[in-house]
């Protein structure tokens, strides 16, 4: 009895420890989250399609001052920029189109300006097209005039981004003046003319130079025509490229770029230039204008620029 008694004496000594141990262990496990977790499948790499940055450049040009623009994100061309010129006798070029007002042949998409030239018969012409002008609503002399366009292609097509000068009215053509900023003949996919022309050096005698693009063809993208024009002389470039510089030496005649001038831009078919369309070439072509942006120099005070608007 003695024997026994004093076993459990020694058993409950023993058991005592193992129950305290148990319940420190117990207490030190964690708390179950009543929120139940489920097993996350660790998703598999994807392609994910690259969104393309805007193309539109910041208005902001280090050096110069902004003074007059066009980003055609209105519903229609604004009339109080441009005039749409109408009309089909030729324009001193054998040209073959009709230019039109309609939406058909002029009009504002997606923030773009669209020039579509179109094979059918529209008053005694086999073609339509579209051409814009600033003249008495916007001018001016000297500057940069930048504008990003996507250019159409095929034979007898005959796009321009250039400039009058605004007296033409009193003092004829070629002794007013003219700035080609951008010419493109679709036989030549990747070449850009730039030219003026004045008296002396107009017509097939117009002053000027071509670069050719390095991806073969103008019309797959985008790309920035502009000018720098100073008093004394004229620089072009494509994408900020400088392709031809011109200064009054150069030329045979006056040099008759001291004036202000208006801006222009069309899609001709057609003409002694580029020649006539034929079995190859597609319609309809389409001209796009994303912008047309006009900057000067702040020590450019006085030469522009004058801004009219018709009542």
């Amino acid at each position: 009895m003695i024997r026994i008694k004093q076993l459990s004496r020694i058993l409950s000594t023993l058991l005592v420890p193992v129950l305290l141990l148990a319940s420190i262990l117990s207490a030190c496990q964690p708390v179950e989250d009543s929120v139940t977790s489920t097993p996350t499948d660790i998703p598999q790499p994807t392609r994910t399609p690259t969104i393309a940055p805007t193309a539109t450049p910041v208005w902001e040009l280090e050096g110069w001052n902004l003074v007059w623009q066009d980003e055609f994100e209105s519903e229609l061309v604004d009339p109080d920029k441009w005039t749409l010129e109408i009309g089909g006798h030729g324009w001193g070029n054998n040209e073959k189109q009709f230019y039109t007002d309609r939406l058909e042949n002029v009009r504002l998409e997606e923030g773009n300006l669209v020039i579509e030239a179109r094979d059918e018969f529209f008053v005694r012409r086999h073609f339509t097209s579209g051409r814009i002008k600033t003249q008495e609503k916007f001018t001016f002399s000297y500057g940069r005039v930048e504008a990003r366009m996507k250019l159409p292609y095929g034979q007898g097509i005959w796009p321009a981004f250039w400039m009058l000068g605004s007296n033409i009215e009193e003092t004829p053509w070629p002794k007013s003046g003219e700035i080609d900023i951008m010419e493109h003949i679709g036989r030549e996919p990747a070449n850009v003319y730039g030219t003026v022309h004045g008296p002396g050096y107009s017509g097939a005698g117009g002053v000027g130079h071509f670069t050719s693009f390095p991806s073969g063809s103008l019309s797959d993208e985008f790309h920035i025509f502009a000018i720098e024009w100073e008093e004394e002389e004229i620089r072009w470039y494509v994408d900020d490229a400088q392709f031809f510089k011109l200064s009054p030496a150069q030329v045979s005649g006056d040099w008759v770029f001291d004036h202000p001038f208006f801006l222009l831009i069309n899609m001709a078919v057609g003409g002694y230039w580029p020649g006539e369309p034929d079995e190859t070439t597609v319609f309809p072509q389409f001209l796009y204008v994303d912008y047309v942006r006009v900057y000067q120099r702040p020590d450019l005070v006085g030469f522009g620029p004058t801004t009219t608007v018709e009542p």
